[in-house]
């Protein structure tokens, strides 16, 4: 996909500084610019790297005052960084939607159907009665299950398994790897020590834009639904589990862990490796660190915690500065029981 300067500067609301009719199709770092290139200078330790890079383009602040004759070309704008991004964003929707229509083999169930402007991959599977969306991509070795509902727009990469009756939104994003609707973690004890397997019935929903990273797990519901908020976003590798429901905006972090039940408020942000027991509540915008174990309910609103078991962030962040010296306070100790 080749774009002309005159197009980026329209899209970042700049201006060109050289030929608007010059042609870029990558994006690259300025030190490593080549032709057909477009890079962004935003840190001015990186400011000497302008005037040799071979890059067609490179976006610079509109205030920046060169200190020496340049061979390339510039889409000046306010803010370099944040139109370096939005190109970003620009360039990988392309890459996301471009592709279109059905690839063989592949499989379509009977009483399913697919809106417009969508794109099934070699080897994926779609069950009976689903109701998939227009613009819907499903890459190769993905699995739908039978009654699935996507809305329009939304991704599934390969390898992603939805298992049935899992509604899934608008322009959400499934990452390889990740499994929507798995069987929750029911089991019965018996009087003889061995367990007795609890049918899980429900489902999962996903609202809008929602992102669900590689290899993450989200347990259907024993009855009813487990239920991700619009706009939350799970980074790879993280298990939510049965009934659980996760507000909105709310992101977690790798290898994070919801056991069963647990409601999690809006705007929140759990940090990799934390554990969360079941049947409790997070309250909105709380902040959990990396490997904080909560136990129980946080009901007021904005706290950060950190710790296992959790606590207060200044509160534990006090405490550590004793638990780091308990070898030397124990010493005084000995020595004034000694003295005594």
């Amino acid at each position: 996909m080749e774009f002309s300067l005159g197009q980026i500067a329209s899209i970042l609301g700049g201006a060109v500084e050289g030929d608007p009719n010059l042609k870029v199709n990558r994006l690259d770092k300025i030190q490593e610019g080549k032709p057909g290139g477009i890079s962004f200078l935003s840190n001015e330790k990186y400011e000497p790297y302008l005037y040799n890079t071979d890059a067609t383009a490179v976006i610079v602040s509109e205030k920046l005052k060169l200190g020496k004759a340049i061979k390339t070309n510039l889409i000046r704008v306010k803010d370099p960084y944040s139109g370096f991004t939005t190109l970003l964003e620009a360039y990988a929707q392309l890459h996301k939607t471009a592709l279109t229509g059905v690839e063989e083999p592949s499989y379509l169930g009977s009483g399913s159907t697919m809106g417009t402007n969508g794109y099934r991959g070699a080897f994926s599977y779609i069950g009976k009665n689903c109701q998939i969306g227009d613009g819907v991509k499903i890459h190769g070795h993905a699995y739908v299950g039978d009654r699935v509902k996507i809305g329009d727009g939304t991704i599934i990469h390969p390898g992603a398994k939805i298992c049935t009756d899992t509604i899934i939104g608008k322009n959400c994003e499934i990452h390889p790897g990740a499994v929507i609707g798995s069987d929750g973690f029911g089991f019965a004890p018996q009087a003889d020590g061995t367990y007795k397997t609890i049918p899980q019935i429900g489902n999962v929903i996903l609202e809008d834009q929602v992102s669900i990273g590689a290899n993450s797990t989200i347990d259907c519901a024993t009855m009813g639904s487990t239920i991700i908020r619009k706009g939350a976003k799970i980074d790879n590798q993280v298990q939510i589990a049965h009934n659980v429901v996760i507000g909105e905006n709310t992101v977690i972090a790798a290898q994070t862990g919801i056991s069963g039940s647990t409601e999690i408020g809006k705007n929140c942000v759990i940090a990799g490796k934390a554990g969360i027991v079941g049947h409790i509540k997070i309250a909105d915008q709380t902040t959990i660190g990396a490997n904080t174990g909560i136990s129980k309910t946080i009901k007021t609103p904005g706290q950060t915690l950190f710790g296992y078991m959790s606590m207060d962030v200044k509160d534990f962040l006090k405490s550590y500065t004793i638990f780091k010296n308990l070898d030397q306070l124990q010493r005084r100790v000995q020595e004034l029981e000694k003295k005594g």
